[in-house]
Order: C-alpha cells, then sequence, then structure tokens
C-alpha cells in the first residue's frame, strides 16, 4: 500500500477518535441525579435520594490520595460552616478495597458527614465519565435541592487548583444554598 492510500485511511480514522474523544468529555449539565447507594459500615447503605432537600457535595476519592485527602478537609470544614443551612457534604471511596480502608480513614480524617465506597464502574457512570479517559481523582459533583447535578469538576480542573480550591468549592455551595432554579456550570 502506498503511502497517500495509507494517509487517505488513516486521517479520518484519527479525526473520528478526536471528535469522539471531545464528546466523551462532557456530561450533561444540569441533570437529574440517579439514585446512588454509598456503602457504609455494618452493611448500611446512605442513599443520595434521602437527602432531597439539601445541597449536596458528593466527593468519590481514593483514601490514600494526598489531593483526595486535601479536599476531605475542605469539605469537613465546608460541612462544619454550611451545614445548618442545608449543606449534606458525601464521600465515596472508589478504589479497589476501599471498603477495607475506608474505617481507618474515617479514624484519621474525622469527617463530620458519611464516608463510605462504590466500586469505580458506578462513579464513573453516575459522572457520565467516558471509560475511554482518565478520571482524575477526586471527582466533585455539586447537587442542588432539586436533586440535580448542577455541577462537577475532577481533580485536573483549574477548580480543583491547591491554591484556590478551597474558595471555589465555597462558592459554588453559597451560590446552591441561595439558589432555587438551575444553573449551567462548566465541568472545567
Amino acid at each position: 500500500m502506498r503511502y497517500t492510500d495509507c494517509m487517505r485511511r488513516i486521517v479520518p480514522a484519527i479525526v473520528l477518535l478526536g471528535f469522539g474523544a471531545m464528546t466523551a468529555v462532557a456530561a450533561d449539565l444540569p441533570r437529574k441525579a440517579p439514585e446512588l447507594a454509598i456503602g457504609l459500615e455494618g452493611g448500611k447503605q446512605a442513599l443520595l435520594s434521602s437527602y432531597r432537600g439539601k445541597v449536596v457535595c458528593l466527593a468519590f476519592i481514593l483514601t490514600t490520595c494526598s489531593h483526595c485527602q486535601n479536599t476531605t478537609r475542605i469539605l469537613t470544614r465546608a460541612q462544619n460552616d454550611f451545614g445548618a443551612r442545608g449543606l449534606q457534604v458525601l464521600e465515596s471511596s472508589i478504589e479497589t478495597g476501599g471498603e477495607a480502608m475506608v474505617p481507618r480513614f474515617i479514624q484519621q480524617f474525622q469527617p463530620p458527614f458519611p464516608v463510605g465506597f462504590n466500586n469505580f464502574a458506578t462513579a464513573q457512570e453516575f459522572m457520565q465519565h467516558s471509560p475511554m479517559l482518565i478520571l482524575h481523582m477526586p471527582g466533585l459533583l455539586f447537587i442542588d435541592r432539586q436533586g440535580r447535578i448542577v455541577a462537577q469538576y475532577e481533580g485536573d480542573a483549574p477548580f480543583m487548583e491547591e491554591d484556590v480550591q478551597e474558595q471555589n468549592i465555597r462558592g459554588e455551595i453559597e451560590k446552591l444554598l441561595q439558589t432555587v432554579g438551575v444553573r449551567k456550570t462548566a465541568r472545567k
């Protein structure tokens, strides 16, 4: 096969893959949050739907990830500061063996909110994250009082950069606590 013939076949395939990757990046926002059952110690579950009427900040984490641990510290402060106004933070470990790692994580960080576990595929589906792309941790979602996911971010988003993360999270929470209507927020 000649070089030009080969390129005529390869270039369209590369273009199609590029378009596929671009469309795979964007999650629909806002969207109704599907039910999510987060496994807790002792075989219990935290159902996302049981927090309807509250502003929910949901974080998918890895218990050994330093960025996730920092996010937990920020979310602990946010829960303490905004809980009385209607904020509910939830965290779910999505690493292999998360069920066994969560108790030690809770003991170490003492979060004032439920921390449980799910499998990676559940988090990926919940976030509408393409399996073709890397899910950068933590995954952080903001859910309004009506149960709609109005914003979500991954650990590599500018929103999650260490020097602005706490300010950005608190700003998102403040907006949701004050707002009843739907807002569109970019993913990255």
